[in-house]
């Protein structure tokens, strides 16, 4: 269980702010000195899917705890149900490609699919579900983890990684790198579907959602001390990585903060819903499993019988790890149905990732002039997936080469979004 001497916080930022180097090592050497000599440390770090700036911090904090005397520094990639990064990305993503990362030891992978690799470390009970949840969830979980995060095996666990609106959490950020970051199939499972059961209208860019409750008490039961470092990052139209606030300390405390800030950084306004929205989809996003957020993020400035036309000519797959199960399970549709195939399959009760991202994408439903239930909009594909794999997963198919945006460039009833994916869009600000 953390103790008290990790309650406190350090840090700054605004919407404005533009954090330079030795601000951010301030940071980070503030937040590292309550570390005692001789600790051992692990890093929870963001996989290759995140936009962060860990490739700044993790040298500055390595560098401070090899001064301070840590005897030892590894890193653990937070990568959910990922797919592995290459040897590479791994030092990239911490800095280590160009210049060795002081007392640095070893960078390991997470496999939330090997029970071998994991420990429990607890149980939320179906009391403290309930309570947590909403009455979403009525049943216990128990808590396995990475073994790597098992009692006595590091004194301090580190969290790095940047908060944005998140369909499953709220924002992304804090005790999610540990829950389901580093976390088994079972919660992982459950915190995607308790996400979706809250809608992704009540959940996404809100800061006090279900989920968020759940993973911080799940997180509680780590045993080790855990510091998290929690940015608010954009890029510039140079594609600048501009880093506007650091918050460190107390994973709760640190991801509000941060939130705040976010909440300005990454949710844009549009006073109206559009009848088209175009979707040139981040090159982050190497298939729908991730692609997916263009729907997430864009879906409230949709017109009920609208249409998303997601242009990707990156994606060659719906999804390299889940595409069988998506294509098995019938493809998109609003979560009513979803949670109609979820209560018939027990197949699909153990598979409730894919369930919950089915509902995602198809963000929500809507009944036709018929009386029909159907997806709230009409999601158009253009992209390397061809058109019989769209068609079984309720997709529209567009051919790349017939896709110019320069079509929808006039006309005022189409929203046309670069980088789609990133930051969320509303009408109007949510209300929590």
């Amino acid at each position: 269980m953390n103790d008290e001497s990790t309650k406190f916080i350090t840090g700054t930022g605004s919407p404005e702010s533009d954090l330079g180097a030795d601000e951010l090592r301030s940071i980070v050497e503030v937040a590292l000195a309550v570390i005692p000599v001789g600790s051992r440390v692990l890093a929870i770090i963001p996989d290759k899917t995140r936009d962060d700036n860990t490739h700044l911090l993790f040298p500055m904090a390595a560098t401070f705890l090899s001064a301070r005397g840590c005897v030892k520094l590894d890193a653990l990639v937070a990568q959910g149900t990922h797919s592995r990064m290459t040897e590479a990305e791994k030092l990239a993503k911490i800095g280590a490609d160009v210049t060795p990362v002081s007392n640095l030891g070893n960078i390991f992978d997470h496999a939330w699919d090997k029970p071998e690799e994991l420990v429990n470390i607890g149980e939320l009970s179906a009391v403290e579900v309930h309570e947590l949840t909403g009455g979403l969830f009525n049943e216990p979980i128990p808590l396995a983890v990475n073994h790597l995060a098992a009692p006595g095996k590091y004194d301090v666990i580190l969290v790095f990684g940047a908060t944005v609106p998140h369909e499953v959490a709220g924002f992304a950020g804090g005790a999610k790198y540990l829950f389901p970051g580093i976390s088994g199939a079972e919660l992982t499972h459950k915190t995607h579907w308790l996400g979706a059961l809250n809608t992704i209208e009540k959940t996404i860019g809100r800061i006090e959602t279900p989920t968020r409750h759940m993973i911080e008490a799940a997180a509680d039961h780590i045993a080790a001390k855990v510091i998290a470092f929690t940015s608010v990052i954009s890029r510039t139209s140079e594609d600048r990585l501009r880093t506007h606030a650091l918050f460190a300390g107390d994973m709760r405390r640190s991801l509000r903060q941060a939130a705040e800030v976010s909440r300005h950084v990454h949710i844009k306004y549009t006073g109206r819903q559009y009848r088209r929205v175009v979707a040139l989809l981040d090159e982050h996003y190497e298939d729908l499993w991730l692609g997916g957020k263009a729907s997430y993020r864009l879906g409230a400035v949709v017109e009920p019988a609208g249409e998303l036309i997601i242009y990707a000519p990156q994606l060659r797959s719906i999804s390299e790890t889940h595409g069988d199960d998506i294509e098995r399970f019938g493809g998109y549709a609003p979560l009513e149905k979803i949670k109609d195939l979820v209560a018939a399959s027990g197949e699909l009760q153990a598979n409730l990732c894919v369930a919950a991202h089915l509902a995602h994408v198809s963000y929500a439903g809507r009944t036709d002039d018929d009386g029909n239930f159907v997806p709230k909009y009409r999601i158009v594909l253009v992209s390397q997936v061809d058109r019989a794999t769209c068609e079984r997963v309720n997709l529209e198919f567009l051919d790349v080469n017939s896709f110019d945006v320069s079509d929808y460039e006039n006309d005022p009833d189409t929203l046309i979004v670069e980088r789609a994916g990133r930051d969320l869009y509303l009408v109007v600000p949510a209300v929590d």
